[in-house]
């Protein structure tokens, strides 16, 4: 049974120096608040039931028969913003988790156990409502190994196999927390590391403990007032009623309540203040979040750059014309992603790691499905489904920061020309790689004729991805001569955008930092590192100018070079280096 201490552990894991919520001032990053300021009464669901049992088996089942559709695009302001439940709900448990969705462990026979899945909103009011449920449910998601161990080795000395079990889910129970903890800090927290792991599982476990606190579901009568939370309203209010009711049917498995209840609550929580409460715009944000947008989009980025180097492998036009489809599917997913998260963000969705690298992307793909179209060369295309790809899978599945949508530093407010400067530097950026993918098809064909020592057939094949397809040109588009030299004008082609784009680019930020900090250049890290990686195309034109041997070979080596720098100005200046672009 859940013991009264770890309810009580809810007044002592959030002090009331957490509950202000203040704006991002100057440089800084705007601070992700797990657990919203206003502490809301508990209760709003009725009492929890700390005798209750509910086996996973009945928890399953009850799961399937609940109807939560009309309560997902419910307004609930959050982390400075005012979202809908169903965000609310995916954050809850991705912070807690470190999954998008919770699954629970299912006996299976023996020591065997399944994974049972449960959707994010289900997630979110089950705990709220029937939180003894998961005291002892590996719900605290521990992502620094040694920590894990800590507990694991704590809390099951005896249990191989369920400590293994544990350590390869990642995550243990609200009640090894709770028991654990402390002693753990006493004995080894010494390392900033150890330290930094337990206060991210204390926030989890408050954001367990707390989670009714963030239903700040009640718009206020104005706009510069602050949300309220359901349970501020009156016990005759009908949403606090319907809120009740759905808590007592909740309690006893009774789901035809629970629609119905739930059903109610989402009529009558839009016509409080109805001025004030949003309309269309939540119903955009649910398309956002169930459409996955950049998920898909990476997925037919893939499929599409497939296609393309098969056809230029085996000249098959049938797979071009596949390639190009689906290249043109995929921006169109990827636009709709980026968007849609503009609109929702109130905002030029590109101030935070993750939505630059979206942008950055998705202006790529545009630049080079424009040049394809231009210059009758799917080569282009290519390279843009491969940078679509490529960029989209590292920004949705590599954990970077800003995947939610959150408030912008204030630094980001003084002035509109920040829009074009980030913009035309992140268009350089998504050029440099569609350039660098470029180079890499023209090293490999260099290389695989060099390593044959004959006109492979591939190579022959190759060149009708970069030729024109013009009448006559069925002799000249054959051999590696032709195919080198095409691969090394579409190269300079992309390359000589990048440098021109990326040098504008920087002015437009120099002139932006006299309008924000007073200064034109003040070598900080950012600024320095962007000159650094301009300087390297710089240096390309002049090789093209040059006498070197080989121009086609040499650009693209630099042009690979120049990847990899403009990667350490791109991610390594912001996580590595203090400088006034931290919040980049």
């Amino acid at each position: 049974m859940m013991r009264w201490w770890l309810m009580m552990a809810a007044v002592l894991a959030w002090s009331p120096g957490t509950w202000a919520q203040q704006a991002p001032a100057g440089n800084e990053r705007a601070s992700t608040q797990l657990v919203n300021g206003v502490r809301g009464p508990h209760g709003v669901f009725g009492h929890v039931d700390l005798q209750a049992r509910v086996t996973v088996e009945q928890k399953h089942a009850f799961a399937g028969q609940v109807d939560l559709e009309p309560l997902r695009d419910l307004a609930v302001f959050h982390n400075g913003r005012v979202k809908i439940l169903d965000t609310l709900a995916r954050e809850t448990v991705f912070s807690m988790t470190g999954s998008r969705s919770y699954f629970d462990l299912a006996p299976a026979g023996g020591n065997r156990v399944k994974k049972v899945k449960y959707d994010s909103m289900f997630t979110l009011l089950d705990m709220i409502i029937d939180p003894v449920y998961y005291a002892d449910k590996p719900v605290i998601h521990v992502g620094f190994l040694p920590l894990r161990e800590e507990y694991l080795d704590r809390a099951l000395p005896d249990d191989a196999v369920a400590r293994k079990r544990l350590m390869t889910l990642t995550r243990v129970t609200p009640v090894m927390v709770e028991r654990h903890s402390t002693a753990i800090f006493n004995e080894v927290g010494d390392s900033p590391e150890m330290r930094r792991g337990l206060q991210t599982v204390e926030r989890a476990l408050g954001l367990y403990l707390n989670g009714e606190s963030n239903l700040l579901l009640v718009a206020p009568p104005e706009r510069t007032k602050p949300w309220e939370h359901l349970g501020d309203l009156p016990p005759d209010a009908p949403a606090r009623r319907a809120a009740e009711a759905l808590g007592a049917a909740w309690r006893a498995q009774d789901a035809a309540g629970v629609n119905e209840a739930a059903a109610a609550l989402a009529a009558v929580l839009p016509t409080i203040h109805t001025d004030v409460y949003p309309q269309g715009r939540r119903s955009i944000e649910l398309a956002y979040n169930r459409s996955n947008a950049f998920e898909w989009g990476y997925w037919t980025y893939g499929v599409s750059l497939l296609m393309m180097l098969l056809a230029f492998g085996t000249g098959r036009r049938w797979l071009v014309a596949a390639g190009i489809a689906l290249l043109v599917a995929a921006i169109g997913l990827h636009a709709f992603g980026f968007v849609t998260r503009c609109f929702i963000a109130e905002r030029f969705a590109i101030q935070n790691q993750f939505e630059s690298m979206t942008g950055v992307s998705l202006f790529a793909a545009l630049v080079g499905l424009g040049v394809m179209l231009v210059r009758r060369q799917w080569l282009f295309g290519a390279a843009a489904a491969g940078t679509g790809f490529l960029v989209l899978i590292m920004a949705t599945q590599t954990g970077i920061p800003g995947a939610s949508i959150e408030r912008e530093a204030a630094i980001l407010n003084t002035s509109v020309l920040l829009k074009y400067h980030v913009t035309t530097v992140l268009t350089s950026y998504g050029l440099i790689t569609l350039g660098f993918i470029v180079s890499l098809f023209y090293l490999g064909t260099h290389y695989a004729h060099r390593l044959a020592g004959k006109e492979a057939d591939v190579v022959a094949m190759a060149s009708a991805a970069v030729g024109g397809g013009g009448a006559g040109d069925s002799e000249v588009n054959i051999g590696p001569a032709r195919t080198l030299r095409d691969l090394d004008k579409a190269q300079m082609t992309i390359l000589q955008l990048a440098f021109w784009t990326l040098g504008v680019g920087i002015l437009l930020g120099a002139w932006w930092a006299d309008h924000s900090w007073g200064r034109w250049w003040a070598f900080d890290p950012k600024e320095t590192w962007a000159l650094v990686t301009w300087i390297v195309y710089l240096i390309v034109i002049h090789v093209r100018m040059g006498g070197v041997r080989d121009r086609g070979l040499t650009t693209a080596w630099l042009s690979v070079a120049g990847f990899f720098v403009m990667l350490w100005t791109y991610f390594g200046v912001n996580l590595l280096l203090p400088g006034l672009h931290a919040y980049a």
